[in-house]
């Protein structure tokens, strides 16, 4: 392991499944220090043990980020301690998917995907960035979707406010490029965790890309750990896409 990210401290949103789970743990076996965060205590827990064994660094902070102002700032708050007084990288991972229709979806249900989606990673980066800046370095990295660029018939509620992480992510590189941090985001395909005999619904959706298949949470952590590390470090304000080619190609069988 080449430790591209020893002496960093990182705070990981969403990281108690999935994408946010990979991410945590590759950064830790890169060198870096990480808050785990997310709603459950058990399977933060779980993270940051797995992270522990391995002789890497972590710690778990329980955080519902319900979009309130209040909930982004005390997590940043409890991360910046722990992490010794620094946040050099953010992840804004957390997210919640409902697949229902236009006509499907209610009010409540809008106001609270908007919230945790958009308003959450706003409030959060809010927090951490001028820190960022004023030490004049720092990593954002967010986490948008394909289907904020591919539509699809359902879904559509969560890939607008996708579109949206996409846009800050943007609007954040020309704010606060200029004073040292670097914002980026992450666009994955259907990714998930590989169940032994089991097929999952999404692989229907990756038929017909380059790669032909679902992707793994570990391909979208290697893509973390990149735009984490000073490999990056003429990267700015991109939304890379690890998603198997499903935006940008499609394979036609003969």
């Amino acid at each position: 392991m080449s430790r591209r990210l020893e002496g960093k401290t990182a705070l990981v949103t969403g990281a108690t499944s999935n994408i946010g789970w990979a991410i945590a743990e590759a950064f830790a076996a890169e060198g870096a220090h990480v808050v785990v965060t997310g709603r459950s205590a058990g399977r933060g827990l779980e993270v940051v043990e797995g992270i522990r064994t391995r002789g890497g660094h972590a710690d778990f902070v329980q955080a519902a980020l319900d979009g309130s102002a209040t909930a982004s700032q005390a997590l940043a708050q409890e991360a910046t301690r722990i992490l010794g007084g620094r946040i050099d990288v953010l992840v804004n991972n957390a997210g919640i998917y409902p697949g229902d229709t236009t006509a499907a979806t209610d009010e409540k249900t809008f106001d609270q995907v908007y919230a945790v989606n958009v308003k959450a990673p706003f409030f959060l980066t809010a927090a951490v960035a001028p820190a960022m800046a004023q030490a004049g370095s720092g990593a954002i990295i967010n986490l948008g979707s394909w289907i904020a660029r591919l539509g699809i018939p359902v879904g559509a509620l969560y890939s607008s406010t996708k579109g949206a992480v996409e846009t800050l992510t943007r609007a954040w590189a020309a704010e606060f490029g200029p004073q040292g941090v670097r914002v980026n985001a992450i666009s994955p395909g259907v990714v998930q965790t590989p169940v032994p005999g089991e097929t999952h619904p999404g692989e229907v959706m990756m038929k017909g890309t380059p790669a032909g298949r679902m992707g793994t949470p570990d391909a979208i952590a290697n893509a973390a750990v990149y735009l984490a590390s000073d490999e990056s470090v003429f990267v700015h304000g991109i939304v890379l896409d690890v998603d198997g080619g499903r935006t940008t190609a499609a394979v036609i069988a003969g």
